[in-house]
C-alpha cells in the first residue's frame, strides 16, 4: 500500500476540461513552468494521448520510450518514466497514443480508477522531492480523466472567454461530484482560470462579469490574455517563459503561479 501520511506528498492539480481548444495544455506547461521558475519541483504528468504537452517541454516522440501508460500499468520504475525537461525544476511523464487504448485495456482491472492514484503515491516519487504535480488530462470524461480526479488533491479548470463558456462546466462538475462521492471525498476545485481574454472584446468581459458572479471566489484574479508569443511557443518546443520571458503571456502565467502559491498558503 502507498504511504499516505507522508510529510513529503506534494500537491497534486488535475487539469482539466471536456471542451477542446480551451488552453487547458497551453495552461498546464506555462503554469507549470511559472511554478519551476519560482523555485518549486514541478512534474507534469502528460494524460493526454495526444501528447502535445510532452512536444510543448521539447519531448520527441522518438524520446517516449516509456509514458503515462507504463506509469500507471506498472510497467516501468519511475525513474524510467520521469524525464528532465530545457526547463529548471521542471520534470515530466510524456504521453503518446498509446493512452488511447486505455479505456479498452484498463476496463477489466478493477482498480483501474485508482492506477494514477497509487503510481504518484508510491514511494520512489520521494526521490524527485517534488512541490507540485499538475495532470493535463484529455479533453474528455473517460477513465484517464477520472484517474486525475481520483489521483488529484483540487481540480484547475481552465475557461475560454467565449459564449456558452460556462454552460459546458455542468457536465465536468457532475463528473467531479460523482468522483467526490464514490473515490476521493476531499477533491475539491482549486478554481477557474479565465483563458484567450481580451480585454477590448465585450464578450470577453461578459463571460468574466457571468464567471464571477456565477462562480465567485472560484475564479482565479489572473486572466490568461489572447497573446501572439503564447500561440507560437509551443511549435518551438518551448513554454512561453522561456521563448519570450516578457511577453504578456508570460507575465500572465507567473501572475497565475504566484495566486495560486497564495491561495495554498493563506
Amino acid at each position: 500500500m502507498p504511504d499516505l501520511s507522508r510529510v513529503s506528498a506534494p500537491k497534486i492539480i488535475a487539469i482539466a476540461n471536456q471542451k477542446g481548444g480551451v488552453g487547458k495544455t497551453t495552461t498546464a506547461v506555462n503554469l507549470a513552468a511559472a511554478l519551476a521558475e519560482s523555485g518549486q519541483r514541478v512534474l507534469l504528468i502528460d494524460l493526454d494521448p495526444q501528447g502535445n504537452a510532452s512536444t510543448g517541454l521539447g519531448i520527441e516522440r522518438d524520446q517516449r520510450d516509456y509514458t503515462t501508460y507504463d506509469l500507471m500499468a506498472g510497467d516501468a520504475p519511475v525513474f524510467d518514466v520521469v524525464k528532465e525537461t530545457g526547463f529548471e525544476n521542471l520534470l515530466i511523464v510524456p504521453a503518446n497514443t498509446d493512452l488511447s487504448s486505455a479505456d479498452i485495456e484498463l476496463i477489466s482491472n478493477e482498480k483501474r480508477s485508482f492506477l494514477l492514484h497509487d503510481a504518484l503515491r508510491q514511494s520512489a516519487m520521494d526521490a524527485f522531492a517534488l512541490d507540485y504535480i499538475l495532470i493535463d488530462c484529455p479533453p474528455s470524461l473517460n477513465i484517464l480523466t477520472v484517474n486525475a480526479m481520483v489521483a488529484a488533491h483540487s481540480v484547475l479548470v481552465p475557461l475560454q472567454s467565449e459564449f456558452y463558456a460556462l454552460e459546458g462546466l455542468s457536465q465536468l462538475m457532475l463528473t467531479l461530484r460523482e468522483v467526490r462521492q464514490t473515490a476521493n471525498p476531499n477533491l475539491r476545485i482549486e478554481g477557474i482560470v479565465l483563458t484567450m481574454y481580451d480585454k477590448r472584446n465585450n464578450l470577453s468581459q461578459q463571460v468574466e462579469a457571468d464567471a464571477r458572479d456565477n462562480l465567485e471566489g472560484l475564479v482565479f484574479e489572473t486572466m490568461i490574455p489572447r497573446n501572439v508569443r503564447l500561440s507560437e511557443a509551443p511549435s518551438f518546443a518551448m513554454p512561453i517563459l522561456q521563448y519570450d520571458p516578457a511577453s504578456k503571456g508570460s507575465e500572465a502565467y507567473r501572475a497565475l503561479a504566484a495566486e495560486l502559491i497564495q491561495r495554498e498558503t493563506a
